[in-house]
């Protein structure tokens, strides 16, 4: 068991910085689209995996009925 705990403390941390820098800026154009369209929003996705190996994600905002 102290064999696991010590394997498991000395892998290397992952770098969540991108990860957390996005969710920033979804909640940042969140609050940006509530502004500009007067209030609640839905949102829809499209995300696909592009041949050059970049990852897009396609947000759309609307207006909550």
């Amino acid at each position: 068991m102290t064999a696991l705990i010590k394997a498991v403390a000395d892998t290397p941390r992952r770098d969540n910085s991108a990860y957390h820098q996005a969710i920033a800026d979804a909640r940042e154009m969140f609050g940006q689209a509530e502004a500009a369209l007067g209030g609640p929003v839905t949102v829809t996705t499209k995300a696909k995996l592009k041949a050059n190996g970049k990852y897009v994600v396609k947000w759309v905002f609307e207006k909550a009925e």
